[in-house]
């Protein structure tokens, strides 16, 4: 018993090493989180953002008794969410100059993403990835001057009508932060 502790203890000591220099290799990643609020200044969710090493934004949102169906969701222009209809976030962030939509000729503003799916029960999740928006510097960054916010409205994104979609009023808000 006193030899297999002495094998298995160096292992264990091993695998924990291994651990923390795998974690360290990952660590290249940025993130960011944003809690999503309602009109009623309600936190309603939240949201995940992970760049990883070759310039991808990963995007996992989550919220909480929002009216089922689809809603557009967009990256917005400044980080404020002052409740009531969140104007403050001002429009979609579209350092570029594009049209808006996904699909639309141009690719879509640096802020646009598909559309949040809500179930009867007013649960919604999304699990996108963007390349045209970052966390990192560049014209395209999340974190420029006035920062951004992520809006989420009342209705379904067309992915085609400039400049939102017709995804309606704006129902939800969150400042787009370090993590």
């Amino acid at each position: 018993m006193a030899r297999l502790a002495r094998i298995l203890v160096p292992l264990g000591a091993l695998a924990l090493m291994l651990g923390a220099v795998a974690g360290a290799a990952g660590s290249s990643a940025l993130h960011a989180r944003a809690t999503i609020i309602g009109s009623d200044g309600q936190p309603v969710g939240w949201a995940r953002f992970v760049e990883d090493g070759s310039g991808v934004v990963h995007v996992n949102v989550h919220v909480r008794g929002m009216a089922p169906g689809l809603h557009g969701i967009h990256i917005h222009a400044v980080g404020v969410c002052d409740p009531a209809t969140f104007g403050s976030a001002m429009g979609h962030h579209n350092p570029d100059g594009v049209a808006h939509g996904l699909d639309s000729g141009s690719g879509g503003h640096a802020g646009d993403l598909p559309n949040l799916v809500v179930n009867q029960a007013g649960v919604g999740r999304l699990d996108a990835k963007t390349d045209r928006a970052t966390l990192s510097g560049g014209t395209t960054s999340v974190f420029d001057s006035n920062g951004s916010a992520l809006i989420i409205h009342a209705g379904p994104d067309d992915q085609v009508t400039d400049p939102t979609g017709n995804s309606g009023a704006r129902v939800a808000c969150g400042v787009i932060e370090w993590d």
